[in-house]
């Protein structure tokens, strides 16, 4: 009976808000990667803490730089 009763808006919010829950773990993500990049060719050319630091502000700035295009993109409610 609940099926009879659905409300097509509510699919909709429902699609707008996966989107904003996975924007967090998409910026984590990316940051996580790029650090543990940035760690291991560290330890391969052993250039300890260089590569780590640029990968880290590399994987900050992609993460702003594709979290601020999602939002921008998302329609507002």
């Amino acid at each position: 009976m609940s099926q009879l009763n659905k409300n097509p808006e509510d699919d909709n919010d429902l699609r707008t808000l996966g989107n904003y829950l996975g924007l967090g773990m998409q910026l984590a993500v990316t940051v996580a990667v790029m650090v543990l990049l940035g760690y291991w060719l560290d330890n391969k050319f052993n250039t300890s803490p260089w590569l780590l630091i640029i990968f880290s502000f590399l994987g900050i700035a992609s993460a702003l730089y594709n979290f601020l295009k999602t939002v921008i993109k998302l329609p507002e409610k």
